[in-house]
């Protein structure tokens, strides 16, 4: 049965007032671009996971609008209802009748988001690797986005005083405690998720690209444990002063992807890319399905322009026994129409 059965937009970025059904295993929303269809998978983003992928709120109200509103009704018949208030700057979530300040733990629902951007994920910025496998690990270890979050307030403290005219070495050492403490968590619970990934990298890859060449991820940080995280924090101290930012830690910790034992980047052509993506992809599914005990609701977003056909029928091959929303520019082949925008 189908995760997400309907959707309502009201004032939700370039709709006034949209629905939507999705009663079959496959929505296909056709439009062109700029006509709403990303934002419709933002909302449902929004309703399983408890925030935006692309966007603050005050950037999702439609313009000239005095709120927003998403309604959406779920397979166990639980309706989750979103308002925002500009005026209060305030979002309110509604979970059969239960109002909250953000959704709850017990609410959030595991969800693949595919993107367009996702593609070039191996040529793309350190920052926005580490984003990317963030959110992946948050949705595995509930811990980890607590760890996360006490990580970066720590670090945000010791940034601060860094930026201040006098600051001594002895002033930073509560926060180095905490920085080494979460930080040395944090990179414990990537490696430990990362191992599984690679487990299955090279067979999925192998299963897409019809070949024997190898695929893997490697973790890019220096191997330290608490004790030697503090200690290198400190060793930094002068120049951390002169940044006025901290220059090591689980923040500037990097992915590396390895295509037949040599960096991906480079090496690998654009099609064996798009291969090891989906491969990343396809396994993402399998591990959120494994440690959630849910099957993942398939969110992508105009991803066909970017595969060709042989790529396309491996995803919908793969993602057939998921529930899928999809946006596409025009009807893919093998999709059926649901909605058109």
């Amino acid at each position: 049965m189908n995760v997400i059965q309907k959707i309502n937009l009201k004032n939700f970025r370039c709709h006034n007032d949209f629905s939507l059904d999705c009663n079959r295993p496959t929505t296909l929303i056709i439009g062109e671009n700029g006509s709403g269809k990303t934002s419709v998978l933002e909302a449902i983003y929004m309703a399983l996971r408890g925030k935006s992928f692309k966007a603050v709120d005050k950037d999702i109200m439609r313009r000239e609008s005095e709120f927003y509103r998403v309604e959406v009704d779920l397979c166990d018949a639980k309706k989750i209802i979103i308002r925002y208030n500009p005026i209060l700057n305030k979002k309110e979530y509604e979970i059969d009748g239960k109002k909250s300040i953000r959704l709850p733990k017990k609410n959030k629902y595991p969800v693949v988001l595919f993107e367009p951007n996702n593609i070039y994920l191996i040529e793309s910025s350190p920052s926005r690797r580490r984003d990317y496998f963030d959110e992946l690990f948050r949705q595995i270890d509930n811990n980890y986005t607590v760890i996360l979050g006490r990580y970066n307030k720590a670090l945000k403290q010791r940034n601060d005083l860094l930026k201040k005219e006098f600051v001594e070495r002895d002033d930073l050492f509560s926060w180095d405690i905490l920085c080494a403490q979460y930080g040395a968590q944090i990179k414990a619970t990537r490696l430990k998720i990362l191992k599984k990934i690679n487990e299955k990298m090279t067979e999925n890859y192998r299963w897409i690209a019809k070949n024997e060449d190898s695929c893997r991820i490697d973790y890019v940080g220096e191997d330290v444990d608490e004790n030697a995280y503090m200690a290198r924090l400190a060793a930094g101290f002068e120049r951390d002063r002169a940044l006025g930012c901290t220059s090591f830690g689980v923040h500037r910790d990097d992915y590396k992807f390895i295509f037949n034992e040599s960096d991906a980047d480079g090496s690998a052509s654009r099609g064996e890319m798009r291969s090891i993506i989906l491969a990343l992809k396809f396994i993402e599914a399998g591990i959120l399905e494994k440690e959630t005990g849910y099957r993942p609701v398939v969110l992508l977003d105009d991803i066909f322009s970017e595969l060709d056909e042989m790529r396309q029928k491996h995803l919908v091959q793969n993602f057939k026994d998921y529930q899928m929303i999809v946006t596409s520019t025009n009807v893919p082949a093998e999709m059926t129409v649901n909605k058109n925008l």
